[in-house]
């Protein structure tokens, strides 16, 4: 087991950032399947930053399995490791900590692996169980004995206590007892499973490498990288069974209900260069600046992103605005996550340590500032610092996201309610908090316009996961409630 002074700390001057919980993906019906989802799995690697894990399966060496902490790259692409892992399937996970858990221990790192009379098989998880305290007492009284704090290894004791005659079909017996979101990869001996809750609020799509090899992935960035052909998106409650002579079924197990898949997917989650829906992810976001040009215009000299994530957003933004648009910040690309343990002094320079203004193109500018969500303010603050620092004359921000004022409790990392700036303060007093000339958010009719909803968001029937900006939960966090989180009340 590592020791805890060595794990890892992602981007450690930024806490102000809502950072998803991990990614997903699986090969099936090709040799050396753990190389391909390595490969994967490095392209989703923004998803998780944590650690990462991977278990493969091969006829002579059995099940073989490899977590650790730290980036992909520091780690499987070491041809010594890789050869542990030979076979033709394989799955893959990228992980942060879970809502509520700062930091883990290597036996939360998935996938996770269980040995059932009617053989092994591993899985690996995106998204969070509401109900999984619940869950976890019931299994506990009923003899289960836990190895990790995770959410998921309830399904894998679910699925020991079923009676189904498959592990497919005890997969679906497990994955009807469990509340919540899930976008799960999971693997037997010969075969490659998929599923996605009843809601899709977490997303999973099928590729095909060459003729019989399947790839199950969190993103199509990540199909990109290996060559493989975006097939379709697994649909909102569907579980595929892939085979390994490559044949695919489509199970339903659940009972059908309206899908409400995350729209901050589409503000920040996903990489830019992905499908969402058959739409450009990066086209969304800048269809968002252009919502938020429309919605909040200021006069100013220059269109600033915060970067990287800003960038698309701001990009729309002076389209639509007619304002010049300008790298004003270069963003060190090389701070990475080596810098474990700086000084104090060394942390005193804060964000300075990876982003930097370019005072040439600031100075004596009314500057607009495009940034993805702001969530405690704290990273905000210390951006407006440095530009006025550098000469500029006004300095605007721009969000291109609602005001995030409820926590999620559906895979992502959010702080308390209380920490979360825009649910103890107004606009107005945000804006003085930050110290700016001007704040303005998008509208949440105006970012579901941008995601291609023409009238809006329908407040009868919302067609997506808005719950950190809306408190409409889509799915009652059970665990939550029974420790005392309140639920949003007709007033608010």
């Amino acid at each position: 087991m590592h020791a805890r002074a060595a794990l890892p700390l992602a981007h450690p001057f930024d806490d102000d950032k809502l950072k998803e919980e991990c990614g997903v993906y699986g090969v099936i019906g090709q040799p050396e399947a753990a190389n391909f989802v390595a490969l994967g799995l490095h392209a989703l690697q923004h998803r998780g930053q944590e650690a990462a894990g991977i278990v493969s399966y091969d006829p002579q060496e059995g099940f073989n399995s490899v977590r650790r902490f730290g980036y992909v790259r520091d780690n499987f692409t070491k041809a010594s490791l890789m050869e542990t892992l030979p076979g033709a399937i394989a799955i893959g996970h990228v992980r942060y900590s879970t809502a509520g858990r700062k930091g883990a221990a290597i036996r939360d790192v998935q996938p996770f692996f269980g040995e059932f009379s009617l053989g092994g098989a591993a899985i690996a998880h995106n998204g969070n169980l509401t109900n999984a305290e619940e869950l976890r007492h019931d299994l506990i009284e009923r003899g289960s004995i836990f190895q990790s704090g995770s959410d998921t290894e309830c399904i894998i004791h679910l699925m020991a206590k079923s009676m189904a005659k498959t592990i497919p079909d005890r997969m679906e017996d497990a994955l009807r007892r469990v509340e919540g979101a899930f976008s799960i990869v999971a693997m037997t001996r010969t075969k490659l499973m998929g599923v996605r809750d009843p809601r899709g609020v977490r997303p999973l799509v099928l590729g095909r490498l060459g003729g019989e090899s399947w790839v199950l992935s969190s993103e199509t960035c990540a199909l990109d990288i290996i060559g493989a052909e975006f097939v379709r998106e697994i649909e909102p409650g569907e579980m595929v069974v892939i085979s390994s002579d490559g044949s695919l079924e489509s199970r339903r197990p659940f009972r059908p209900t309206e899908p409400r898949f995350c729209i901050f997917e589409h503000v920040y989650f996903s990489r830019p260069d992905s499908l969402i829906g058959g739409r450009s992810v990066y086209e969304t976001r800048r269809q968002i600046g252009v919502e938020l040009a429309r919605e909040a215009p200021v006069e100013a000299d220059l269109v600033c992103p915060v970067p990287d994530s800003g960038t698309p957003a701001a990009i729309g933004y002076a389209a639509e605005s007619g304002i010049e648009f300008g790298l004003g910040i270069t963003r060190n690309q090389y701070m990475g996550r080596t810098f474990i343990e700086p000084t104090e002094q060394i942390r005193n320079m804060g964000v300075r340590l990876k982003l930097n203004v370019n005072r040439a193109l600031i100075a004596g500018k009314r500057v607009v500032l495009v940034d993805d969500s702001v969530v405690r303010g704290t990273t905000s603050r210390k951006i407006r610092e440095m530009i006025l620092d550098a000469g500029a004359r006004e300095v605007h921000f721009r969000i291109a996201s609602p005001p995030t004022s409820w926590p999620c409790f559906y895979g992502v990392d959010t702080p308390e309610r209380s920490k979360l700036l825009a649910a103890t303060m107004s606009e107005e007093e945000m804006r003085a908090h930050l110290g700016v000339d001007s704040l303005k958010f998008i509208s949440l009719d105006g970012l579901y316009r941008a995601v291609g909803e023409a009238r809006g968001r329908d407040p009868e029937r919302p067609q997506y996961c808005d719950a950190c900006f809306s408190g409409d939960y889509p799915v009652a966090p059970s665990d939550m409630i029974a420790r005392g989180f309140t639920l949003k009340t007709a007033a608010e």
